[in-house]
């Protein structure tokens, strides 16, 4: 049984941030934003190293900035590949992706 799944942590660096998963050796699975304004995000760029393949972490962080778009009332432009391909599967997501 893997270990626990680290928690989501948020830089926010302004006009960019990012959101990241640290492994316990020291690896990074990172999905890099850049806002738009006060109401919208772009995610660029999402990259999950091999020590986090098949746990879900690119779904997480793409998940999790999808949550707190909502919260904050914002919309998600994913040019990021990884993250357009889930927005398509996520319908659920409809009201946070920017049209």
């Amino acid at each position: 049984m893997p270990d626990q799944l680290p928690e989501i942590e948020l830089e926010d660096r302004g006009s960019k941030g990012r959101y990241v998963l640290r492994g316990p050796d020291g690896a990074e699975a990172e999905m890099t934003f850049t806002k738009i304004g006060e109401h919208q995000i772009i995610i660029d760029h999402t990259e999950v190293p091999d020590v986090f393949r098949g746990q879900g972490a690119g779904l997480r962080l793409v998940t999790r900035a999808v949550e707190d778009a909502r919260a904050a009332g914002k919309k998600i432009i994913p040019l990021c590949p990884f993250a357009n391909a889930q927005f398509r599967r996520h319908q659920e997501w409809a009201d946070v992706l920017k049209r």
